[in-house]
Protein backbone atom coordinates (compact mmCIF):
# COMPACT_ATOMS: atom_id res chain seq x y z
CA UNK A 1 0.00 0.00 0.00
CA UNK A 2 1.50 3.04 -0.55
CA UNK A 3 0.95 6.84 0.89
CA UNK A 4 1.64 9.81 -1.78
CA UNK A 5 1.35 13.78 -0.58
CA UNK A 6 1.95 16.54 -3.00
CA UNK A 7 1.58 20.44 -2.36
CA UNK A 8 1.59 23.07 -4.47
CA UNK A 9 3.20 26.49 -4.25
CA UNK A 10 0.28 28.17 -6.15
CA UNK A 11 -2.61 27.42 -3.77
CA UNK A 12 -5.93 28.65 -3.63
CA UNK A 13 -6.01 30.07 0.01
CA UNK A 14 -2.50 31.57 -0.46
CA UNK A 15 -3.64 33.44 -3.19
CA UNK A 16 -7.07 34.41 -0.60
CA UNK A 17 -5.22 35.85 1.63
CA UNK A 18 -2.55 37.66 -0.68
CA UNK A 19 -5.79 38.83 -2.16
CA UNK A 20 -6.85 40.13 0.69
CA UNK A 21 -4.08 41.80 2.62
CA UNK A 22 -3.58 43.45 -0.55
CA UNK A 23 -7.13 44.45 -0.82
CA UNK A 24 -6.56 45.89 3.17
CA UNK A 25 -3.64 47.59 2.17
CA UNK A 26 -4.76 49.66 -0.44
CA UNK A 27 -7.72 50.13 1.76
CA UNK A 28 -5.52 51.57 4.67
CA UNK A 29 -3.48 53.90 2.52
CA UNK A 30 -6.57 55.28 0.19
CA UNK A 31 -9.14 55.90 3.01
CA UNK A 32 -7.09 55.86 6.28
CA UNK A 33 -4.17 57.81 4.90
CA UNK A 34 -1.50 54.48 6.29
CA UNK A 35 1.90 55.63 5.99
CA UNK A 36 3.20 54.55 3.33
CA UNK A 37 6.52 53.12 4.29
CA UNK A 38 4.38 51.06 6.97
CA UNK A 39 2.37 49.64 4.34
CA UNK A 40 5.73 48.84 2.46
CA UNK A 41 6.87 46.92 5.29
CA UNK A 42 4.21 44.94 5.27
CA UNK A 43 4.25 44.26 1.42
CA UNK A 44 7.97 43.11 2.21
CA UNK A 45 6.92 40.64 4.59
CA UNK A 46 4.63 38.78 1.95
CA UNK A 47 7.13 38.61 -1.10
CA UNK A 48 8.15 35.08 0.21
CA UNK A 49 4.74 33.75 -0.30
CA UNK A 50 4.19 35.89 -3.72
CA UNK A 51 7.63 34.06 -4.86
CA UNK A 52 6.02 30.51 -4.00
CA UNK A 53 2.93 31.76 -5.64
CA UNK A 54 4.65 32.58 -8.75
CA UNK A 55 7.42 29.94 -9.00
CA UNK A 56 4.84 26.87 -7.82
CA UNK A 57 7.15 24.78 -6.31
CA UNK A 58 6.23 21.63 -5.75
CA UNK A 59 6.79 19.58 -2.80
CA UNK A 60 5.91 16.38 -1.30
CA UNK A 61 6.15 12.71 -0.07
CA UNK A 62 5.64 9.01 -1.10
CA UNK A 63 6.03 6.41 1.64
CA UNK A 64 5.40 2.42 -0.06
CA UNK A 65 6.74 -1.12 1.17
CA UNK A 66 10.23 -0.68 0.24
CA UNK A 67 11.41 3.21 0.64
CA UNK A 68 10.67 6.61 1.49
CA UNK A 69 11.26 9.77 -0.67
CA UNK A 70 10.57 12.84 -0.60
CA UNK A 71 10.86 15.60 -2.81
CA UNK A 72 10.68 19.87 -2.20
CA UNK A 73 11.43 22.12 -5.16
CA UNK A 74 14.31 20.78 -6.94
CA UNK A 75 15.72 18.75 -4.12
CA UNK A 76 14.82 15.23 -3.77
CA UNK A 77 16.05 12.05 -1.78
CA UNK A 78 14.83 8.52 -0.59
CA UNK A 79 15.80 6.35 2.28
CA UNK A 80 15.02 2.27 2.10
CA UNK A 81 12.73 1.37 4.71
CA UNK A 82 15.18 -1.12 5.75
CA UNK A 83 17.76 1.69 6.82
CA UNK A 84 15.35 3.68 9.12
CA UNK A 85 15.72 2.86 12.91
CA UNK A 86 12.87 5.15 13.66
CA UNK A 87 10.80 8.48 12.76
CA UNK A 88 10.83 10.65 15.06
CA UNK A 89 8.19 13.70 15.35
CA UNK A 90 8.82 16.62 17.22
CA UNK A 91 6.68 19.20 18.02
CA UNK A 92 7.93 22.81 18.66
CA UNK A 93 6.97 25.46 20.77
CA UNK A 94 4.76 27.56 17.85
CA UNK A 95 2.69 23.63 17.36
CA UNK A 96 4.64 22.75 14.12
CA UNK A 97 5.71 18.98 13.36
CA UNK A 98 9.00 18.59 12.11
CA UNK A 99 10.18 15.05 10.98
CA UNK A 100 13.42 13.31 11.46
CA UNK A 101 14.52 9.92 9.93
CA UNK A 102 16.87 8.42 11.97
CA UNK A 103 19.08 5.53 10.29
CA UNK A 104 20.17 2.46 11.67
CA UNK A 105 23.93 3.75 11.40
CA UNK A 106 22.66 6.84 13.82
CA UNK A 107 22.68 9.33 10.52
CA UNK A 108 19.64 11.66 11.07
CA UNK A 109 18.12 13.32 8.13
CA UNK A 110 15.52 16.28 9.13
CA UNK A 111 12.25 16.24 6.29
CA UNK A 112 11.72 19.30 4.38
CA UNK A 113 9.01 21.13 6.35
CA UNK A 114 6.95 21.68 3.14
CA UNK A 115 6.58 18.14 2.03
CA UNK A 116 5.73 16.88 4.82
CA UNK A 117 1.70 15.45 5.16
CA UNK A 118 -0.79 15.73 7.71
CA UNK A 119 1.49 14.02 11.05
CA UNK A 120 -1.26 11.57 12.19
CA UNK A 121 -1.75 10.25 8.80
CA UNK A 122 1.72 10.24 8.17
CA UNK A 123 3.03 8.23 11.58
CA UNK A 124 -0.05 6.23 10.82
CA UNK A 125 1.33 5.04 7.34
CA UNK A 126 4.66 4.80 8.73
CA UNK A 127 3.29 2.22 11.55
CA UNK A 128 1.57 0.17 8.69
CA UNK A 129 4.58 -0.09 6.90
CA UNK A 130 6.23 -1.47 10.26
CA UNK A 131 8.87 1.83 10.84
CA UNK A 132 9.06 2.63 14.34
CA UNK A 133 7.77 5.91 15.34
CA UNK A 134 8.66 8.52 18.26
CA UNK A 135 7.03 11.36 19.34
CA UNK A 136 8.32 14.16 21.39
CA UNK A 137 6.27 17.24 22.56
CA UNK A 138 7.99 20.52 23.60
CA UNK A 139 8.77 20.67 27.03
CA UNK A 140 9.29 24.60 28.63
CA UNK A 141 10.99 22.97 31.55
CA UNK A 142 13.97 21.50 29.69
CA UNK A 143 14.06 24.36 26.99
CA UNK A 144 14.77 26.80 29.74
CA UNK A 145 17.18 23.96 31.16
CA UNK A 146 19.08 23.93 27.98
CA UNK A 147 18.89 27.94 27.29
CA UNK A 148 20.72 28.10 31.43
Amino acid sequence: MEYAHAMSGRNPRSVAVLVLLYSGILMALTYLEAAPWLMAIVVLITLPAVFDIAVNRRAGLTLDGARLAWFSGDTADEVALNKIRNVRFDTRLDLSVRVTVVLLDGRKIRLPYDSLPPHRAFEKALVDQGVATERHHFNLARIIHEAA
